[in-house]
């Protein structure tokens, strides 16, 4: 196979990967509900842990944060040397196409996620060291505020800080290059979040929902029906 038709088959599948809208089939498998008519209406796992309740959020958190990492190890396979650096490039590319095929999956109506816990995982397989100090910005974030969206955008700030200026992060010019796109495109789809920070209106995270809201697509006693609200 041509180099050129490779590396668009790599960066393709990459994409597809990443677009597994894992929060649409798991509410739609696990209970019936679709949840993009719940809650924020976001394809990620905070919605899905608010609507749901903890054991599907996590599910799909791990699930988004798979296919990030999936997204590398798919690019470089595919494409490997068909693309400037090698695998490792390859790699990278394959990342950010996962991250892209997460907020604009094709699977449903290319409205995805906001892309952090698929980041995340394929930041995880880039640099892992960065990846690590950006969940602790995350954690330090979420709570102090009680606000998912601010410790995700803790952690996008903070990813390309270290990539750029910590001498035990360092990856190389291109992984640097890479992980801001991807921080970036996080800030990007969390800029409604921020608007509602700033205006003080932005929900807090709930680690159990109150008691007298039943999750979607639950029943009196199911042990869905009571979860968590953010």
């Amino acid at each position: 196979m041509p180099d050129f038709a490779r590396a668009i088959l790599g960066l393709l599948a990459s994409f597809l990967v990443g677009s597994i809208p894992s929060a649409l089939w798991v509410g739609q498998l696990a209970r019936g509900v679709d949840v993009r008519q719940h809650g924020s209406g976001n394809l990620g796992a905070t919605n899905v842990y608010r609507t749901l309740g903890p054991g599907l959020g996590v599910t799909v958190f791990l699930l988004d944060a798979l296919k990030g990492f999936l997204g590398v190890v798919v690019g470089a396979w595919i494409a490997g040397s068909a693309l400037p650096g090698g695998p490792a490039g390859a790699g990278l590319l394959g990342a950010l196409m996962a991250v892209l095929g997460h907020i604009l999956t094709p699977f449903a109506g290319f409205k995805g996620g906001k892309g952090a816990a698929t980041a995340l995982g394929a930041m995880l397989a880039v640099a892992p060291v960065a990846s690590a100090l950006a969940v602790v910005a995350f954690f330090a974030g979420g709570l102090l505020t009680k606000r998912i969206s601010v410790g995700s955008l803790a952690g996008a700030v903070v990813f390309p800080i270290l990539l750029w200026f910590a001498p035990f992060a360092w990856k190389g010019r291109t992984t640097a290059l890479v992980g801001t796109a991807v921080s970036l495109l996080i800030i990007l789809r969390h800029l409604p979040n921020l608007r509602r920070i700033l205006a003080g209106t932005e929900p807090v995270f709930y680690l159990r929902r109150p008691e007298h809201e039943a999750a979607p697509g639950s029943k009196p006693g199911d042990p869905g029906a009571s979860g968590t609200r953010a």
